[in-house]
């Protein structure tokens, strides 16, 4: 004996053309939205990570700093520049001095700059004061 399904009896399993197509729609909308924001993230991402290799760069050359006052030694009176290397990444720092009105007392500015630069773009800058030692 051969059983026949007729359609009302067994309903059809599936998606049909217009929802399948209307899907696609939704994706082909939302995938490239979703691709722009993963870029944004990527991007914001890389340019944290400079600024905040820059700032330990910074922080470096002023402990370096802190160092020649706490053994004794003088700053040295012109302003300073160098390059050093972290992370793999070269860097360009500059300490820039200023005299403040209390004796004894200097302002430190450390700017720092990742090679190549890329026109006068400062990744940091990092001001302190230091105790010299020394009246005026």
């Amino acid at each position: 004996m051969i059983h026949r399904f007729s359609r009302s009896l067994c309903p059809a399993k599936g998606f049909t053309l217009v929802e399948v197509m209307v899907a696609m729609a939704v994706v082909a909308v939302a995938l490239p939205a979703l691709l722009f924001t993963l870029i944004q993230q990527l991007d914001g991402s890389a340019y944290l990570r400079e600024r905040t290799l820059a700032s330990w760069v910074a922080a470096n050359k002023l402990s370096e700093l802190r160092l020649v006052v706490a053994s004794g030694a003088e700053l040295p009176r012109d302003e300073l520049a160098g390059e050093t290397t972290l992370a793999g990444r070269d860097w360009r720092w500059r300490v820039n001095q200023q005299a403040t009105q209390l004796p004894g007392f200097t302002r430190v500015t450390i700017s720092v700059t990742a090679l190549p630069e890329e026109g006068d773009a400062v990744q940091h800058r990092l001001s302190a004061f230091m105790a010299t030692g020394q009246t005026q």
